[in-house]
């Protein structure tokens, strides 16, 4: 694949692990809102790409649709990936797919880790691309003995709180009350990285995503009227965002959006805390307490309470998710890390604190609990 006119590069980096990403100027721009603050991120010329494994793009209707063509009379098999329909076929020695409702065009060299993106539309390409990079990024680290867990962090002076809890726990309420309270920093929303060292230590890093703040909680820590005004202004939040949701924000509608069971929620990308609410984002720590949240609308105050809770498996993203299999051999390891990794990090985060917490809708009464209880 030849580089485009118009390309440039962005070289990525966390811990151990690193990746380059080249493509149009609006791909790599999407990446590097995306990564940021989370990861490292640096604007290369095209040209001074680092010779490490890397996702290559390029916006060529003609180029996807002879792919699509080619594949679809190949032998091939039919799979699911981002809940989208493919085509997947070995091609020319490489792993080559088409998505023929985003017109996306894949073809994966995973012996030198290189994957080349074609597409048609730029903000599906630019999305795209984001999420195969991070998934490289996820195997180089698991790789490397980190194991993925399904939690919030929040860090001050390099000491990470971790947040446990299914969806509607806490996990996210308790990681922003304490993000608007002051000197807590965010830093990640849903997942993040551990690994357990000789020393003792637990080292904890970001996994980048958008995060799902519900109107309610926009509205409780005095975001709501920000987010509105950027949306008025012609800003965007995160495309994966409910048309519902944004006709709600722009229309000034703050109770909760439901969809039978599901609440609808914004979309935030991770820069825009720093860049709309001033949330400072943390790179790194070492875990120090975890937190065990529930939500509970009619107690009139937080308090803590018993917790005897263990880590599991699904704390650790041990099962495969159905969304993201791993079909162009990338990633190559487990989602949730290696058995030994991940019962290593076990041992290690079940020795320290653990705190049982039911908080309220209360913000303010919520972070005067949580700071007092986690203050260093």
């Amino acid at each position: 694949m030849t580089l485009q006119a118009d390309a440039t590069a962005v070289h990525v980096r966390i811990a151990n692990a690193a990746i380059c990403i080249t493509g149009p100027a609006a791909t790599t721009d999407w990446a590097r809102r995306y990564y940021a603050p989370s990861w490292d991120v640096a604007t290369l010329p095209a040209d001074q790409a680092y010779d490490i494994p890397g996702v290559a793009a390029r916006i060529d209707d003609d180029e996807y649709d002879a792919l699509a063509d080619r594949i679809t009379r190949a032998p091939h098999r039919d799979v699911t990936y981002a809940r989208k329909h493919m085509l997947l076929a070995d091609l020319d020695g490489a792993i080559t797919a088409v998505c023929p409702a985003e017109r996306l065009a894949y073809r994966s060299h995973p012996e030198i880790g290189m994957l080349h993106i074609t597409g048609c539309d730029s903000e599906t390409l630019a999305t795209a691309v984001a999420r195969l990079a991070r998934e490289m990024v996820r195997g180089q680290l698991i790789r490397d003995g980190w194991s993925l867990l399904h939690a919030s962090a929040i860090s001050r002076k390099d000491r990470v709180m971790l947040a446990f809890g299914g969806k509607g726990s806490g996990k996210t309420t308790t990681a922003l009350t304490l993000t608007r309270a002051g000197a807590w920093e965010l830093l990640a929303n849903d997942r993040v990285f551990v690994r357990a060292e000789d020393d003792g230590r637990v080292r904890v890093l970001p996994w980048p995503s958008a995060a799902a703040v519900g109107l309610g909680l926009l509205d409780a820590l005095g975001w709501y009227d920000i987010v509105r005004e950027r949306l008025l202004a012609g800003e965007a939040l995160h495309p994966t965002q409910d048309a519902r949701v944004t006709d709600a924000l722009l229309q000034g509608r703050r109770n909760p959006l439901w969809d039978g069971g599901r609440e609808l929620k914004a979309q935030i990308w991770p820069v825009q805390f720093t860049d709309w609410f001033g949330v400072g984002m943390a790179q790194e720590g070492d875990a120090a307490a975890l937190l065990f949240p529930q939500v509970d609308a009619a107690a009139d105050q937080p308090r803590l309470t018993q917790s005897a809770r263990i880590l599991s498996d699904d704390d650790f993203m041990a099962k495969a998710e159905d969304r993201y299999p791993d079909i162009f051999q990338l990633v190559q390891a487990p989602i949730g890390g290696h058995d030994s990794s991940r019962a290593r990090a076990a041992t290690h985060l079940q020795a320290l604190p653990h705190h049982g917490l039911t908080l309220t809708h209360g913000v303010e009464a919520n972070a005067e609990l949580l700071d007092a209880l986690l203050k260093l």
